[in-house]
């Protein structure tokens, strides 16, 4: 997939209403499918529909509307069709023989080509081609010249085999080196997790569709430094951060990558150990944009997408951004705590010491302050509480040393012989 859809500044998209999706469904589909040819470096130049019974086995759309399409992409000079709903390899072969001239690609294929624009870490990279090399092995019918780039040529064809052999070979080596490599980074990734997990501080991931502002918050907490920019998907390596609360207490804000309705399952599983940063947090920050009108179901999406990823059943904090364009003041899907919910904006940090001050609760939910009277001989204990809880003041005495520490019902056990019966 060298072409970059970049390169293409004219597009058509093309959507299909039938009997299970609705004509508002399909519309608020290619308003987003807008918005990612807008990233990935084109513009709409055509808008199409078809309602439909069932589609097209051979081009998703009617023949009539196949002909039209083709008749519209010449006399506007577009070069690229975008269809919103998955395509087969054959509908793509046949649409690309209506259309002559006109590359013809899917929503998943558009996403990849975003993700492949914005993937920085070299881990986020290999995800990346993947995600890609999956999608597109069943679709090398017909595209035998196109993907002999790939690979092939002098002293890697086999006696009487053709070019696409060739490159569904060069795909199935390519793809097993890349797996390989992923299996190597995530050992990585789980000895990071361990270590965090041995230090105590309480992990906190902020989730939410694409553009909702998760980069921009971690960035107004911590000066990440992270870009942000009005774009989907800008954001699609991990960053973590330490963040102090008033109160003293540390945790560690994780952005993650956005969701999207139709999240493509190749994407999913590359970026499995990627999006497991929600999975293995204590705590969720679910963040949307409030000024989206479809904000309440983009939230859904997010929500649904956690509990595929089994990231369920955690301590949560629903935040509505970017109130200062504009919040519609709903309560969101699914929360039946409003005291779980604030309203912000992280690009003017309107509602950020309320955000804050809700967080620290969740945090300390469960913990209390304690004091510990340990011996000086056993002093080694004292470390124990400082990995493992918020440590408020320490008293060296001569026997033993006094600790007044924020702990969890953990520590609290472990450490109950040297628990005071005196309080903070």
């Amino acid at each position: 997939m060298e072409d970059k859809i970049k390169e293409f500044s004219k597009a058509a998209i093309v959507g299909v209403i039938t009997g299970g999706v609705g004509e508002t469904e399909v519309n608020i589909s290619l308003d987003e499918l807008t918005r990612l040819l807008d990233t990935a470096g084109g513009e709409v130049a055509i808008r199409m529909t078809q309602q439909l019974k069932s589609p097209n086995p051979a081009t998703l759309i009617g023949e009539g509307k196949a002909a039209e399409l083709a008749f519209l992409c010449h006399e506007n000079g577009v070069e690229l069709a975008v269809f919103d709903s998955e395509l087969s390899p054959s509908q793509i072969r046949n649409l690309e023989n209506i259309l002559k001239d006109v590359r013809v690609i899917d929503r998943t294929m558009l996403i990849l080509d975003i993700f492949a624009l914005h993937a920085g870490s070299g881990e986020g990279k290999l995800q990346v081609e993947l995600a890609q090399l999956k999608y597109t092995a069943p679709r090398l019918i017909g595209k035998g010249a196109e993907m002999s780039r790939l690979g092939g040529g002098i002293g890697t064809r086999g006696p009487g085999e053709s070019q696409l052999e060739t490159d569904r070979r060069h795909i199935q080596r390519r793809v097993k080196a890349l797996e390989d490599e992923l299996a190597e980074l995530e050992k990585t990734r789980r000895t990071m997790r361990v270590a965090r997990d041995r230090s105590g501080i309480p992990k906190v991931a902020i989730v939410g569709y694409t553009n909702a502002g998760k980069s921009t918050l971690l960035n107004r907490l911590t000066d990440a430094g992270i870009l942000a920019e009005d774009k989907l998907f800008a954001t699609l390596d991990p960053t973590t951060r330490k963040f102090t609360l008033p109160g003293g207490e540390t945790v560690l804000l994780t952005d993650t990558v956005g969701f999207i309705r139709n999240l493509p399952h190749q994407l999913v599983k590359a970026f499995r150990s990627t999006l497991d940063e929600a999975v293995y947090a204590d705590i969720l920050i679910i963040i949307c944009d409030a000024s989206d009108p479809e904000h309440l179901s983009q939230l859904e999406v997010t929500e649904n997408t956690l509990n595929e990823l089994g990231a369920v059943d955690k301590p949560t904090l629903y935040v509505f951004n970017k109130c200062d364009i504009g919040a519609a003041g709903e309560i969101p899907f699914g929360v039946e705590r409003p005291d779980n919910i604030c309203y912000i904006s992280a690009k003017t940090g309107q509602g950020i010491e309320h955000f804050v001050d809700r967080l620290e609760k969740i945090v300390l939910s469960g913990k209390t302050n304690e004091v510990f009277v340990i011996p000086n001989s056993e002093a080694g204990v004292l470390n124990t509480l400082y990995r493992n809880a918020t440590v408020t003041d320490v008293q060296y005495g001569d026997e033993s040393i006094r600790v007044c520490a924020t702990v969890d019902a953990k520590v609290r056990g472990m450490l109950r012989d040297y628990l005071s019966e005196e309080k903070e």
